[in-house]
């Protein structure tokens, strides 16, 4: 079975939502319908970043990083081209 690390942005406040998830397509349909409490209130969202996992285990540590500062600075990065463009 495979994890998704993924990334959203809000179209409304283009901040950034960080997750992880066993089903990718259902769980961006929860947070564009307003099913997740933590995103109810900045929808919508755009999907921009996603990676799978083979285990939760590396997602759950994939996310966490992301959440950081040096995470952070990572996808600023990757997504450079995105961001500016």
């Amino acid at each position: 079975m495979k994890y998704y690390v993924y990334i959203l942005q809000s179209e409304k406040d283009k901040m950034f939502y960080v997750g992880y998830t066993k089903d990718l397509d259902n769980r961006i349909r929860l947070h564009n319908s307003g099913q997740v409490s933590s995103t109810k209130t900045r929808r919508p969202f755009k999907i921009v970043y996603y990676e799978a996992c083979f285990n939760q285990q590396d997602a759950t540590h994939k996310e966490k990083y992301l959440k950081t500062s040096w995470g952070k600075r990572y996808i600023k990065n990757r997504l450079k081209n995105y961001l500016t463009g």
